[in-house]
């Protein structure tokens, strides 16, 4: 269930910042609400995966799929380009990620 949790929480993050960047410095209303209520359910559902998941393990895995995903949405939904070293940092992100979950043993599989 831990697991279902942290994909949720991931979503929430991930709405969270993409209502964020189209509510203009919270100058829109609609966008801002649900900025608030995305981080809210990232933030609840985070809290839930915490008591079973390791901190760092938990935030890292949440960070990094938030980061590579908010990538592939400015690139594609605000027309925002990546070079190549922000390429490469967020493979070496997305990389990361799937090492803890493969290889580590302090995740609770």
């Amino acid at each position: 269930m831990h697991w279902l949790f942290l994909a949720i929480a991931i979503t929430g993050e991930i709405i969270g910042t993409t209502a964020l960047k189209a509510s203009n410095g919270f100058t829109n209303l609609g966008s801002s609400v649900i900025a608030v209520i995305g981080y809210g359910v990232a933030f609840y559902f985070l809290a839930l995966v915490l008591k079973t998941i390791p901190v760092g393990i938990a935030y890292a895995i949440w960070s990094g799929a938030g980061v590579a995903i908010i990538a592939l949405i400015g690139l594609v939904a605000f027309g925002q380009k990546l070079d190549i070293a922000g390429i490469i940092g967020i493979s070496l992100i997305v990389i990361g990620v799937i090492v803890l979950n493969v290889f580590s043993n302090t995740t609770a599989h």
